[in-house]
């Protein structure tokens, strides 16, 4: 667990009092929802951000809870110093309707026969699972966000958000996601439900306190998660590689993905939700623009260069729509090769956007942790091996400690060889400008822009390097920025 971590969370439970109405009428009694908070509520209750989870994610956004083996899913982007900073902001992630993860569901008791709701539970849709989100809020007395942000699933509850309640944000985050669910997105739904529906153990959905339809979830869930990645990224990550029992990588992770996915997740709730993200339509058969007319917060909408389950055009169609109302609207892209997974991912980038939408960027949200170093006493010759190795253009020289003592560029070797000097102690540079990660990104790039230097260590409280801010790092960000 590292110092810019939520720490150890708890997932809480508040159980709503009243019933519950859906958007089709129907009335659900005894409704809970699971939700996490982190950081600290301010005053005035005006530093509340809203974190909307997608398909098959939960409340549990950041942090860790004991026992883990990894953070929440969004941990790379909430915490202190992060894009949202648990020192500044009182973030709040809810388990949606319909899931499985704590908040009311098809696997929930419904109170009226004692027995899991199963296909009883009523349809719902996106507005519905915003609408509980809107009663779980005012419930623990907060009456305004300063912002909410979502991708995939989660980016279609933001949308639907300023629709319903366009005073209640200032701001709007929507990544990789669409207003409108497309024919190409609906197609891969349904076969993901066909394999869950098809199961011999399914039994039309009462299958609580039987066997799982685990084949027919683990075949959805590795359909989903070819849709989430993309050609580049499978090279990358699996190439044609196989495995001891002659089983192609991509083939291993796609079935690890499953039968793990089995453990953790209900089919039915896959069936809702899907659903309810097949059924998406902002514009209502009409005008998307017209469905925007009323909206009165700032937004700002990302995608991603190799998303091609929600692809660059849907989010453009959605900035068009907001112009169109005169809203202030940026526009972003992710440049990944990552596929959908991408907003999940991308840890520089999505710091480096969301900071400066939200008012803020520290040299940690951006500075690379993957440094080359060496130890004191080191040769030329090691220094000159680790360039070539690495292709790094800077190499700090640290003492056992871990304190920075001292650092060598390739041009202090270019020097040393053009003069023959063989040691390495004669062009170390010792006189050394250093960063930390909590200041503020502008300042740390004025410093290498005052002094000349394309590369600028990152040291912690006790001079201890933790990253290394390059000037390549900076273009890449800004460049990225104004695509």
């Amino acid at each position: 667990m590292t110092e810019r971590s939520v720490g150890y969370v708890e997932t809480k439970h508040h159980h709503l009092k009243e019933l519950f109405r859906l958007v089709n009428g129907d009335e659900l009694a005894g409704v809970s929802i699971a939700y996490e908070t982190y950081g600290k509520l301010n005053s005035d209750k005006s530093n509340v951000i809203l974190i909307c989870h997608a398909l098959t994610g939960d409340a549990h956004a950041a942090g860790w809870h004991e026992g883990d083996k990894k953070p929440g899913w969004w941990d790379i982007v909430i915490g202190p110093g992060k894009a949202f900073d648990t020192n500044k902001y009182f973030v709040i992630c809810s388990n949606v309707l319909g899931g499985c993860k704590g908040t009311t569901g098809p696997a929930s008791t419904n109170p009226q026969s004692g027995l899991p709701y199963g296909l009883s539970f009523p349809r719902i849709t996106i507005e519905d699972m915003v609408n509980l989100q809107y009663k779980l809020l005012k419930n623990l007395g907060i009456s305004s966000l300063y912002a909410i942000a979502g991708g995939s699933m989660g980016g279609m509850q933001v949308l639907q958000w300023t629709v319903s309640y366009p005073d209640f944000m200032k701001k709007a985050i929507v990544l990789a996601s669409t207003a409108i669910s497309s024919p190409q997105q609906i197609a891969f739904n349904e076969v993901a439900r066909q394999a869950i529906i098809r199961d011999p153990y399914w039994n039309d959905g009462d299958y609580y306190g039987g066997e799982l339809p685990k084949q027919g979830l683990s075949l959805a869930r590795m359909i989903g998660h070819i849709t989430y990645l993309s050609d580049d990224s499978m090279h990358d990550k699996f190439g044609r590689d196989t495995r001891e029992n002659e089983m192609f990588q991509v083939e291993s992770y796609l079935h690890h993905q499953g039968d793990t996915f089995t453990s953790r997740f209900d089919p039915n709730s896959y069936l809702y939700l899907t659903g309810a993200v097949d059924n998406f339509d902002l514009s209502n058969g009409f005008s998307l623009a017209k469905s925007f007319s009323n909206i009165e917060s700032e937004f700002m909408i990302i995608s991603v260069s190799s998303d091609w389950l929600y692809p660059s055009y849907q989010s453009e169609e959605i900035v068009q729509a907001l112009g169109s109302n005169d809203i202030n609207v940026q526009y972003r892209k992710l440049i990944s090769h990552f596929g959908h997974d991408a907003f999940l991912l991308e840890k520089g980038q999505l710091n480096y956007l969301l900071s400066t939408f939200l008012g803020h960027l520290t040299v940690g949200d951006v500075m690379s942790e993957d440094v080359s170093t060496l130890r004191e006493g080191c040769t030329l010759e090691e220094a000159a091996q680790l360039m070539i190795l690495n292709n790094a253009t800077h190499i700090p020289i640290l003492a056992a400690s871990g304190r920075i003592t001292g650092i060598v560029t390739s041009w202090d070797i270019t020097r040393a060889v053009a003069n023959k000097i063989s040691s390495i102690e004669k062009i170390l540079s010792r006189d050394i400008l250093t960063s930390h990660p909590d200041e503020s990104l502008s300042n740390a790039a004025l410093i290498m822009e005052d002094n000349a230097i394309s590369a600028l260590p990152v040291v912690d409280d006790r001079g201890c390097l933790v990253g290394i801010l390059s000037s390549d790092t900076i273009s890449a960000m800004v460049g990225r920025g104004a695509k």
